[in-house]
């Protein structure tokens, strides 16, 4: 188990309340969750945001007089360090690549399993973000479109120099590797893998893991050399 040495607090937002009491159920069993916030309307789920907001929010996409991308967007304006990890029955591409871009921090099918949602928590509170293989195509997908000769230059342009390690590092990113799988598989340290991830970041101006696998699409980097 990854090092989560502070107490954790889950909500969820869903209508349906057999299956939210069956994820509270096994959130309560995770040894760093203190509490869990079990709502299935918005405004039940906003009056618990002011005694305490979450570190993270498991969204359902669509509810009866709820649109889901709608609050998402509206909870990071206000909340923007709220992690959200979409659960949903939709799992069309452009459903996930909405959510992503929008913030969210991961997106799985409602018939995950107890060990991928707990596996997503860890990472998501470790690392910022979890994107499964079906993530990372849906978004390298997403802007992998015909570019017109006009637009090469603009494309050209904002395309920084990586080193081959970051490349590398990036690389793995996009196939949805952890920060400790690329560490072992580098055979490098996690704080290095950090460290790589960061200045790719900084030299992309990324906003997020999301940005570095849609930068990576966009220039040809997903395939390596």
């Amino acid at each position: 188990m990854p090092n989560i040495d502070f107490p954790v607090q889950i909500a969820l937002l869903d209508d349906h309340k057999l299956f939210r009491q069956g994820i509270a159920f096994i959130l309560k069993t995770l040894p760093y969750v203190e509490s869990v916030v079990d709502t299935a309307e918005l405004p039940e789920l906003l009056t618990a945001f002011r005694q305490r907001v979450p570190d993270i929010l498991l969204l359902d996409l669509q509810m009866p007089g709820i649109d889901g991308p709608e609050v998402a967007q509206r909870l990071l304006q206000e909340y923007p360090d709220l992690k959200i990890i979409v659960l949903s029955m939709f799992s069309a591409d452009k459903f996930i690549t909405q959510m992503i871009k929008l913030g969210a921090r991961s997106y799985l099918p409602k018939d995950v399993d107890q060990q991928q949602l707990r596996r997503a928590i860890e990472e998501v509170l470790t690392t910022g973000y979890h994107f499964t293989d079906q993530v990372s195509r849906a978004l390298m997908l997403s802007v992998q479109q015909p570019v017109r000769p006009a637009a090469e230059p603009a494309v050209r342009k904002d395309l920084v120099q990586l080193t081959p390690r970051e490349k590398e590092i990036l690389q793995l990113i996009c196939e949805g590797r952890t920060a400790a799988e690329i560490a072992e598989q580098l055979f490098i340290s996690r704080r290095t893998v950090e460290g790589h991830r960061q200045n790719l970041l900084e030299k992309t101006q990324a906003p997020n893991a999301a940005g570095l696998v849609q930068y990576a699409a966009k220039h040809g980097l997903m395939e390596k050399s």
